[in-house]
C-alpha cells in the first residue's frame, strides 16, 4: 500500500506544479513522458528478461485467461451503459464512449474532445485518471477480496506501464506476463472503440 501511495504523491505533486506553473512550459512540451515510460519499460523487459521463471510461467497460463482483455472490456462497457442510464445530461452513448478509454487518459480525451467537445472530453480525462488511480490505490484489496486478476482487469490499459509493478508486486510475478498481454490488447482497443462511440 505504502508504495501505491508513493505513486500517487507523485501524481499529486505533478499537478499542483503543473498548476502553479512551477515546472517550465518548454519542459511540458517535450517529450519527457515518453522518456520516462520509455525508461519503465526498458526496467520492467530487464526484469522479465532475467528471471527464467517468468518467461515459462507464460506457457503454464490457463489458455482461458488470454480472454481476459475481452472480459475486460466487455465489463468496462456495460458499467458505463448502466451509469450511462443513471446519470441525467448524458446519453449512453457518451458514458459508454467514456468508458472505452480503459484508463488511457491521454488518446481517449483527446478523440472525445475533438468528437464530442471539451466538457465530455473533461469528463473523460477525470474518470480514466480515477481508474488508473483506484487501481493503483486499491490493488492489494483488489487481490484480497476479488482475486489476482481483478487487479489486472481494473488497470485496463494501464497494466503493462503505469501499473504494472503494483500488479507484481501484489498479484505476483508470475502474472506479469499476462498483464503486458492485457495491457496491449485494451490499449489496441481504445482508438477504435473511442471513435466508434464518439461516432453514433
Amino acid at each position: 500500500m505504502r508504495s501505491s501511495l508513493i505513486i500517487v504523491s507523485f501524481f499529486i505533486l505533478g499537478s499542483l506544479l503543473g498548476y502553479f506553473g512551477v515546472v517550465p512550459t518548454s519542459f511540458l512540451e517535450g517529450d519527457i513522458s515518453f522518456y520516462a515510460l520509455g525508461a519503465l519499460m526498458f526496467c520492467v523487459g530487464v526484469s522479465l528478461g532475467s528471471d527464467p521463471e517468468t518467461l515459462k510461467s507464460f506457457k503454464k497460463i490457463n489458455p482461458r485467461l488470454l480472454l481476459l482483455p475481452l472480459l475486460t472490456i466487455v465489463g468496462t462497457l456495460v458499467g458505463a451503459a448502466i451509469v450511462g442510464m443513471l446519470l441525467p445530461g448524458r446519453s449512453v452513448v457518451d458514458s459508454m464512449a467514456v468508458g472505452s478509454g480503459l484508463g488511457y487518459y491521454s488518446l481517449s480525451s483527446i478523440f472525445i474532445t475533438e468528437f464530442k467537445g471539451a466538457e465530455l472530453g473533461t469528463i473523460a480525462l477525470l474518470s480514466n485518471i480515477s481508474r488508473e488511480i483506484l487501481a493503483l490505490q486499491l490493488a492489494p484489496v483488489f487481490v484480497k477480496y476479488f482475486g489476482k486478476l481483478a487487479p489486472i482487469s481494473a488497470g485496463g490499459a494501464t497494466t503493462m506501464d503505469t501499473t504494472l509493478p503494483i500488479i507484481m508486486k501484489f498479484s505476483g510475478k508470475e502474472y506479469m506476463v499476462l498483464s503486458v498481454f492485457h495491457g496491449f490488447l485494451t490499449d489496441l482497443s481504445v482508438p477504435f472503440l473511442v471513435t466508434i462511440f464518439c461516432s453514433i
